[in-house]
């Protein structure tokens, strides 16, 4: 079993951009978003424990064990301070991360996190983790993406090559069953969240179909939030160019403030 989790590196600059992906994908959807931001800033992204090139590594088990793996992998990397984007499961990584080692954590941009309320649509995320081909994939990702989003090639292909690795659909489909206990999600309870001080931004499609934009309704008042219209849960394929940009502007934010809500389209 590997020690760390597997990490894709690139860009360059004074600032160190970490990114997670949520459940069922890879480092590799990060691909645009990363190729915005590279010049500007040191850029990470992740294979999450279970996933990909991280298939069989310390950290699995959930978000907790996840988000110490790669607390513990920053500091082998000598990072002292980074800031934190995670979609998805991959937010609510990011949100224990900071949770445990705020003074690590620089900024929090989270896109539609998991953990801020137990609803979740269980049978789509389980179908997700049961895709098997091409076909599977692209109508998976498009059941969780806005009305008139289209899947990339290239995220598709990436998910592909990822579950043809032995063990890797026997993990996800055993993954999604433990997520989605009884139907509901875990739940990062507010009081925690209420105590991160550095910037945070919470970035939600106005129609995702898995976990439900209400859910923005509980979060603490020095959160920021942009409602991004059209788009659903996949806003790192849907939006690239936008989530970027948010993460440019996020990481130049500091300290606590008012909340106010913006709102965008995918396009």
């Amino acid at each position: 079993m590997l020690p760390f989790p597997y990490a894709v590196e690139g860009g360059a600059g004074p600032k160190t951009i970490v990114f997670l992906h949520g459940f069922g994908a890879c480092s590799e959807i990060w691909r645009d978003v990363m190729a915005s931001l590279a010049l500007e800033a040191t850029v990470l992204a992740y294979d999450l424990p279970g996933h990909g090139r991280s298939l069989e590594c310390e950290g699995m088990g959930g978000a907790k064990p996840a988000a110490r793996a790669i607390l513990a992998d920053l500091g082998a990397r000598q990072l002292v301070k980074v800031h934190l984007v995670g979609h998805s499961m991959g937010g609510a990584i990011a949100t224990l991360m900071a949770l445990a080692d705020p003074g690590r954590v620089a900024s929090l941009t989270l896109l539609a996190p998991g953990g801020c309320g137990p609803e979740i649509n269980a049978a789509l995320l389980r179908r997700y983790a049961a895709a098997a081909g091409r076909k599977q994939v692209r109508a998976s990702l498009a059941a969780m993406s806005g009305p008139r989003s289209m899947p990339p090639d290239h995220v598709v292909d990436a998910l592909c090559r990822m579950r043809k690795r032995p063990g890797q659909l026997q993990t996800l489909i055993d993954m999604a069953a433990a997520m989605t206990r009884d139907d509901r999600q875990g739940v990062i309870p507010g009081a925690q969240l209420d105590t991160l001080d550095m910037p945070v931004m919470v970035v939600w499609g106005a129609e995702d179909p898995l976990l439900p934009v209400e859910q923005t309704e509980a979060l603490p008042s020095h959160f920021h939030l942009h409602h991004v219209l059209d788009a659903g849960h996949m806003l790192v394929e849907e939006a690239p160019d936008l989530v970027a940009e948010i993460v440019r502007r996020n990481t130049r934010r500091r300290g606590r403030r008012q909340r106010p809500v913006f709102g965008a389209t995918a396009s």
